[in-house]
């Protein structure tokens, strides 16, 4: 058998040119993070050729001695970083283990509570083309118009109202950290269940830099890349046996056949690097550079929602200083080697697919060695494009000025 470079041309050159992307360009899409070799390596390895449905020691194929090992060093791993009794590792993804929480823990038809999508809550939090919302009866609620952040009184008021099975705790674009203890008090309240996707702060919870939902939700849902550093792939965890039987049940066979062998040994690879001392240091420094950077945002002049940030994530309203919309920023920038991805801002005037904000995440850059200084340097490049984007000169300057950051602190090299 041959390589892919001996073999096929095409797909090569595609897959070299998206490495050199990765080389050359900042990456500030605070979902994507950057692997390490020995993640890589788990990825790619033999075991995506095992078929393994069901679990360890109970499958529906022979041959699965070696592959129940890796499943349980996933899970055992897992259950130590995050204090844990119960997990499953085998969702595909994300919004696969979101699935499989759901229909382990309410009904179709039931009444849910999440996080609206345009103030930050995820496309599984209710949108009405996705599972969730068709699925289910969702209501949202958002954050204060007068500092956007979540206001709890305001959940509980909505709570009381709409008398959800479940309150979705947790978002994709919010900025702040959020008080899964308060959460809990209002779930109890109304006589709700509570669950946490905590898909983008879980690298910050498992270096113990942010609240653990773990302690306080009947069911915590997770991707397995973003801040956790792993393979793209999603994990539920519960402290209760008999959700944690269902949910193994609503996963397997209920909404997936064979798990990823090569993908759950991948994330064991990023659980064992997770549960390092230098992993809890490099979260600090994911913190301190959004923090950094949304400080000279702010500046420079951008409003930054909020006022700031206290995770790895700074979401950007950009149209009122530069005039451009958020997809425009996001062109713009990309031109420059300079990757983010538009996004709404609380009570957003354009619509979901122009938006007038940027969101921005350290998590990649932090992988490669960026600290405080250079992410300010980061913020100065961001807002001298946006504010010249006609001007040639300027864009080219600042495309100098990315390559001398990205060939200082290499990636893959």
């Amino acid at each position: 058998m041959q390589s892919i470079k001996a073999q096929d041309q095409e797909l090569f050159v595609a897959m070299q040119s998206e490495k050199d992307r990765q080389e050359h360009h900042l990456e500030l899409i605070a979902s994507e993070n950057f692997v390490s070799k020995a993640v890589l390596e788990a990825a790619g390895s033999v075991l995506t050729n095992k078929y393994a449905e069901g679990y360890p020691k109970k499958r529906y194929y022979g041959g699965c001695l070696h592959v129940d090992t890796v499943e349980n060093l996933a899970r055992e791993r897992l259950k130590e970083l995050f204090n844990v009794k119960y997990v499953n590792v085998q969702a595909h993804s994300g919004s696969t283990a979101n699935m499989g929480a759901y229909r382990a823990m309410i009904k179709n038809g039931d009444t849910v509570l999440g996080m609206s999508l345009d103030h930050g809550g995820h496309l599984t939090h209710g949108h009405p083309l996705n599972f969730s919302g068709i699925d289910y009866k969702f209501h949202s609620y958002g954050v204060s118009d007068k500092d956007e952040m979540i206001d709890y009184d305001e959940v509980l008021r909505i709570a009381k109202d709409v008398k959800p099975q479940l309150i979705v705790a947790g978002a994709s674009a919010y900025a702040r950290s959020i008080d899964f203890k308060r959460f809990r008090a209002i779930a109890d309240t109304v006589g709700a269940k509570l669950m946490v996707d905590m898909a983008h702060i879980a690298g910050l919870i498992a270096a113990g830099l942010h609240q653990n939902p773990c302690l306080y939700a009947d069911i915590v849902t997770s991707t397995t890349h973003k801040t956790l550093r792993g393979p793209r792939g999603g994990i539920i965890l519960t402290n209760d046996k008999d959700i944690y039987k269902e949910v193994n049940k609503t996963v397997f066979p209920g909404i997936q056949g064979g798990p990823l062998m090569h993908i759950i040994a991948a994330k064991a690879a990023a659980f064992k690097e997770a549960l390092s001392p230098d992993f809890k240091v490099y979260q600090s420094q994911v913190i301190a550079n959004a923090k950094a950077l949304a400080e000279e945002l702010k500046r420079l002049g951008f409003k930054v929602i909020s006022g700031g940030t206290d995770n790895h994530l700074v979401l950007v309203e950009v149209k009122s200083l530069t005039g451009l919309t958020g997809k425009d920023a996001e062109k713009i920038l990309e031109d420059v080697h300079i990757t983010c991805n538009k996004n709404t801002v609380p009570n957003d005037p354009e619509k979901p697919f122009i938006t007038s904000g940027i969101r921005l995440g350290t998590p990649a850059l932090t992988t490669r060695g960026f600290d405080t200084g250079s992410m300010r340097e980061v913020a100065k490049l961001i807002h001298d494009t946006l504010m010249n984007p006609d001007n040639d000169f300027v864009l080219n300057e600042v495309k100098n000025r990315v390559k001398t950051l990205t060939d200082q602190f290499p990636l893959y090299r």
